[in-house]
């Protein structure tokens, strides 16, 4: 019977062909190669860093760990797709999914994989903050009701947001709009 050679997860982890980090603290302590391409930094400038750095503004930061800790805290896992930055300030969409090493505290220590969509779908630059949200949330099939009650926000502002999204973007009806956002018209 043949000897099992033990299996490098060292090599496996930077080998793998989707961004891989692990977090402390939603900051970075490991990073594959994949993941220092597709942000447009070398893996040593981004260990130690906060998730900040790849956040289009320091509010979509705070809103996006305050939105993940609840659903990892239940569920010890988080997917979704949002827009996020590369280190010449381009932006992009990405999925990202994690889960977190400490059921007791979602941002205590996590494996994170990030997976770059800009080939699928392109940004608008002329978005704000809040829309880009809005959108990721929208693009994700969620009603603006549910947006609202994630974001605190009320349903007429929802409402509003989408209504703007509306006109910078050319829909004419909702679906107009998410297969626009999806970029599959």
């Amino acid at each position: 019977m043949p000897v099992a050679t033990p299996i490098d997860f060292e090599s496996i982890f930077q080998l793998a062909p989707i961004g891989m980090c692990v977090s402390q603290n939603r900051r970075i302590s490991a990073c594959n190669q994949a993941l220092a391409s597709m942000f447009g930094y070398q893996q040593e400038d981004l260990i130690g860093q906060s998730f900040l750095i790849l956040y289009p503004s320091p509010d979509e930061f705070e809103r996006t760990g305050a939105r993940i800790e609840p659903i990892i805290n239940a569920t010890g896992t988080y997917s979704d797709e949002r827009i996020m930055k590369r280190a010449n300030q381009e932006l992009f969409w990405c999925h990202v999914t994690g889960r977190s090493l400490d059921p007791a505290n979602a941002h205590a220590s996590g494996i994170w994989t990030f997976d770059d969509l800009s080939a699928k779908r392109k940004v608008s630059q002329e978005l704000s903050t809040r829309e880009r949200e809005i959108a990721a949330l929208l693009a994700e099939g969620q009603t603006s009701k549910l947006i609202a009650r994630n974001l605190h926000l009320s349903p007429r502002t929802i409402e509003m947001h989408r209504s703007k999204l509306m006109k910078k973007l050319n829909a004419t009806t909702s679906s107009d709009l998410i297969n626009k956002l999806l970029r599959i018209n």
